[in-house]
């Protein structure tokens, strides 16, 4: 219940800040590099797939590092409930 809280917590603040920043137009450049790129192009065509390229190639790190967490989780030794456990049993 308490980790679904912070879940949850954690993803309606993440999910509003990709939709600003995905609706606003300057949000669309990752650094000032790329933004004078993109700036300097009237050609549309090349700034939508500049934008995908930018999401293709964040899409490995992002599953790499969420990943790492998911077999953490999975791996962790579970806490002993003491309401549980019978010390008769062996």
């Amino acid at each position: 219940m308490k980790l679904a809280r912070i879940v949850k917590g954690m993803i309606i603040p993440a999910l509003l800040w990709a939709i600003c920043f995905t609706l606003e137009e300057t949000g669309f450049a990752q650094c000032s590099m790329c933004r004078a790129s993109l700036a300097g192009s009237n050609n549309p065509f090349f700034i939508r797939n500049f934008n995908i390229a930018v999401l293709v190639l964040l899409t490995p790190p992002v599953a790499i590092f969420c990943s790492i967490f998911v077999v953490l989780r999975r791996h962790s030794t579970p806490k002993d409930d003491a309401t549980d456990a019978d010390p008769l049993k062996s």
